[in-house]
């Protein structure tokens, strides 16, 4: 433990650092080195916080043990004593809880994404499936107090969308949402089924961290941009004014549509995000690579064809198959309810963490 103590005490001197650094003019007048330090403030405060939480339960531990020693009153010793075994489980506890925030954050987790859900195998039911998988998170979204944007989406011939593009704001989101990347399939007798057969079939989920113009640098020369009337929700504008927008990035073929709204500034606001978190993950795969054997976590790879969840619904079960979790609650889940599944993968990640670390 002394090592940790020494880890929290260089924190806390980090964290003061930090307000002085914040406080200084030539601070706040960059923009990009006074968000970053705002930031490492932001996550080393949470660190202190518990420290000090931790300090003061130590400090009552030796009130009490110091009472223990010099007291003769009975009762105020069975009150000491009583106080000393109290405080030695929130010790246990705060000592739990300090293990988990040293864990190495991912600097993303606190950011803003972009949600993308594509239907796969399976034809016209993967298109409905992808539509339910959209439901799903609009509804997770509503229970968190997060904000989900559509951009751009195309409806599938049965239902559902074959694709479908979106933004969620608000808070911790991609910390959250960061284990939904991946293959999601489906096991049910499907709409346009008439012999009442069982199908299996697929959709892709794709989270993105938003990144800022502070970190991804576009130069506007590399990008060739098209307009087309929208086709989606906008109003009386709609499939008459050429609001919809349309990008293409030059040095790496990525294209990028927005039709979500009359307003084609917006829109082109909008198709820049989504280009900016691509362009991200594109690099960031490339630094990867380059670093070679990492740890590959069992929790999220980060790859999007991985397989990672089944949904069953003959027998009503849902299982993800990176942890073997398997609970049989679909239809709430499919209201929205995956907090559970989440909280399983995040602590099975975090548990993995802390073994790599000892």
């Amino acid at each position: 433990m002394a090592k940790m103590i020494d880890k929290l005490e260089a924190i806390k001197a980090r964290s003061q650092e930090l307000v002085t650094l914040l406080a200084q003019p030539d601070t706040m007048a960059d923009r990009k080195q006074y968000t970053a330090l705002s930031k490492e403030y932001k996550g080393l405060s949470k660190i202190v916080q518990v420290y000090d939480q931790y300090k003061k339960v130590l400090a009552d531990a030796e009130s009490a043990k110091a009472v223990l020693h010099t007291e003769k009153d009975v009762d105020f010793r069975e009150l000491a004593k009583e106080e000393l075994e109290s405080l030695e489980k929130q010790k246990q506890t705060l000592e739990e809880r300090i293990k988990m925030v040293l864990i190495p954050k991912d600097p993303n987790d606190s950011k803003n994404i972009i949600l993308e859900i594509r239907a796969g195998a399976g034809g016209d039911e993967a298109a409905i499936f992808a539509g339910d998988l959209f439901r799903m998170y609009k509804r997770f979204a509503e229970k968190m107090h997060w904000t989900l944007h559509l951009l751009d989406m195309t409806e599938g011939t049965a239902g559902g969308y074959k694709e479908l593009i979106c933004t969620v704001t608000g808070e911790e989101v991609y910390g959250i949402m960061k284990y939904e990347s991946g293959v999601h399939r489906v096991q049910r007798v499907p709409a346009t089924e008439t012999q009442g057969r069982t199908h299996t079939s697929a959709a892709s989920v794709v989270v993105l961290p938003e990144r800022g113009e502070v970190e991804v640098d576009i130069d506007m020369n590399d990008i060739r941009k098209d307009t087309f009337c929208s086709s989606g929700p906008g109003g009386q504008s709609v499939n008459t004014t050429y609001s919809a927008v349309r990008l293409t990035h030059l040095p790496t073929g990525l294209v990028v549509s927005c039709q979500d709204g009359k307003s084609q500034l917006k829109n082109l606001e909008k198709a820049l995000k989504v280009l900016r978190a691509r362009l991200y993950e594109r690099e960031l795969k490339k630094q990867q690579e380059a670093v070679g054997a990492e740890r590959k976590s069992i929790v999220k790879s980060g790859d999007r064809s991985d397989k990672i969840r089944t949904y069953n619904y003959p027998q009503g079960r849902i299982t993800d198959h990176r942890i073997g979790y398997t609970a049989h609650n679909l239809p709430i889940v499919m209201d929205g309810e995956i907090g559970h599944i989440i909280d399983a993968l995040r602590i099975a990640d975090n548990a993995e963490k802390l073994k790599a670390g000892k």
